[in-house]
């Protein structure tokens, strides 16, 4: 087929997505804003990223016509690009309005069947106290469900499959302000205990743990690799395009002790630039312009050389970690999940951990990407727009690349004089069994310099109805032992690079208050938690309706110097709109 005299270009291996991009930002380190944000905002840094685009592929540049101002605005018959005189597999497959258009470097793509992958877990079950009186699990750090979940309400105008909801992640985007150590722990805890709006007589007991803040300036130095997806799927606006200027501006941050490679991977793995002096910007930016995104996707066997060459430049006294940036949609080489999970496993008990970061929509592996980063002990985020990456990677640095705890388990004992039922809310992929929490062979997630993890249980109180039907058989809870205390708060953690945990112990005091009355840490966490509930279908919100949600939210609002908070009440305002098929 001939456009304008000219043969189109040919397709890649991989069809691109749909672009998709949202807003939202955060903060969670105050002592960062100020150094970090003055280092990024000259005019000079600004314009170095901006003008970051795709570089046309050596194949392309010599068509006569440009192809940027046709950027998934041309489109015809999918048919009419395969260039046979019968109709290709992928085109019989086709439906018949099925359409190709091109892609940001100008090659022919095809509107791609959403594949998207999400893991599915049931939800937490209601534990009677009397048979099962301690709850354990895993803290979660990752944010990655939250602005994922925000990209299908505001821009693809949809609700969420439930399997893409984690009520964790999306209660934990936010930051709660809650007061930092100061007793030279790594880490400070907090709990208050509220009147739950989900269930008559319930009560809800929220557990807010607080990193110690970290001085940018003290950072230890870092050893960053930086691993890009420019296989064809990442030809979308949404993606490639968006990568470039996420590690742009994650560079501009970056200190002059600091260190940066760029590996990219798609049909073959290569090293673009070797470790850079975070003061060489004009170097690690003229790298990023060279990329384009074309063929299939080596994700496995570009892990190996991102490990590689983190071990080969391994600073004993700095942090040493790897960045991939993928839509997850790996083809070729190691793509078994299972197996890449084992390998990401073993390889960091070198020292060298690993952050994941999503983009892209219609492809897009949510639970590859979110189980990668839990196996290599690291985190998870989801990029929906360039003020997410800038959150996550610009303002969050120290959080995101400096450990201040590792393996940190929670443990909760519930007493049966006092605590009739309890149920956890989210953290269905974090739970551990109860004998894993003495076990410091047995690993968890890790917290980064000034982040805020935030856990709620619903509890029913011993004579008040419950969920659960009484047994017949079941003997009476015991009245005697302490009744001033809901529960016995345990947590266990490793300090970095230690072998032996440390072991920290609190009462929950058998105290509630109304919810109107609690913090307004408490009142955000409880609305949040609600808004993703909704978004699993409303089971466990009881008589709280997305009316009711938005009242909490709004109340709680506060302080909200970046805009988050106003972001969720923009999320349950379209939510209610869209639940209700307006």
């Amino acid at each position: 087929m001939m456009i304008g005299g000219v043969n189109p270009p040919r397709r890649r291996g991989k069809t691109a997505s749909l672009p998709a991009t949202s807003q939202g930002v955060d903060m969670k380190i105050p002592l960062l804003t100020l150094s970090l944000l003055a280092a990024c905002g000259s005019v000079h840094a600004a314009s170095l990223c901006d003008d970051l685009h795709p570089a046309t592929p050596p194949y392309e540049r010599d068509f006569a016509y440009s192809v940027a101002p046709q950027m998934a605005m041309k489109r015809v018959p999918a048919g009419a690009v395969v260039g046979a005189a019968a109709p290709a597999p992928q085109a019989e497959a086709a439906t018949n309005d099925a359409v190709a258009q091109f892609g940001i470097g100008g090659t022919v793509i095809t509107t791609p069947e959403n594949t998207e992958k999400y893991a599915h877990q049931d939800i937490n079950p209601v534990q009677r106290t009397a048979d099962n009186p301690v709850s354990t699990f895993s803290i979660d750090i990752d944010t990655g469900s939250y602005s994922n979940v925000r990209r299908m309400i505001e821009k693809e105008n949809r609700l969420p499959p439930a399997d893409a909801v984690r009520i964790e992640e999306i209660t934990n985007y936010f930051t709660y302000h809650y007061p930092l150590p100061t007793d030279g722990k790594p880490f400070a805890v907090h709990t208050e205990t509220v009147a739950s709006p989900w269930q008559a007589d319930a009560q809800l007991i929220r557990i807010g743990v607080q990193a110690a803040d970290l001085d940018p300036g003290k950072r230890p130095p870092a050893n960053l690799v930086f691993l890009i997806d420019t296989s064809g799927s990442m030809d979308a606006p949404d993606k490639l395009p968006l990568v470039q200027k996420t590690v742009c501006h994650f560079a501009e941050a970056l200190r002059p002790d600091d260190h940066i490679s760029l590996i990219t991977y798609s049909g073959f793995t290569k090293e673009l630039l070797s470790p850079t002096a975070g003061s060489e910007k004009t170097k690690i930016v003229d790298a990023l312009k060279t990329l384009y995104a074309d063929g299939s996707t080596a994700g496995g066997e570009a892990l190996r050389m991102a490990y590689d060459a983190a071990k080969k430049h391994y600073r004993a006294d700095g942090i040493n970690r790897i960045l991939l940036a993928t839509d997850g949609d790996f083809n070729v080489g190691i793509s078994d999940p299972e197996a890449l999970k084992t390998y990401v496993a073993e390889q960091k008990k070198s020292g060298i951990s690993l952050t994941t970061l999503g983009y892209g929509s219609g492809n897009y592996n949510d639970q590859l990407m979110e189980q990668l980063a839990d196996a290599g002990d690291g985190n998870y985020s989801y990029i929906d727009s360039l003020d997410e990456a800038k959150k996550v990677l610009v303002r969050q640095l120290t959080s995101t690349l400096a450990t201040v705890a590792q393996d940190l388990k929670i443990q909760v004992e519930f007493n049966p004089a006092t605590v009739k039922e309890y149920r956890l809310v989210g953290y269905e992929n974090r739970v551990l069994r109860q004998e894993d929490f003495n076990n410091d062979k047995v690993g968890a997630g890790d917290i980064g310099a000034g982040m805020n993890v935030t856990a709620l249980y619903e509890i029913i109180p011993q004579g008040k109805p419950g969920w659960l039907d009484e047994s017949r058989y079941q003997k009476a809870a015991t009245t005697q032992g302490k009744t001033d205390e809901y529960g016995w708060l345990k947590l266990r953690y490793k300090n970095p690079g230690a072998s032996d945990s440390q072991l920290l112990e609190f009462a929950i005091p058998a105290h509630s208050i109304p919810l109107a009355e609690a913090s307004e840490a408490t009142r955000f966490a409880v609305a949040a938690a609600s808004y993703a509930q909704a978004l699993k279908g409303g089971t466990q919100n009881g008589n709280l309706d997305w009316d009711g949600i938005l009242r909490l939210a709004q109340a709680a609002k506060g302080d909200d110097p970046y805009g988050e908070r106003a972001g969720l009440l923009t999320l349950i305002e379209k939510a209610k709109s869209l639940a209700a098929g307006k």
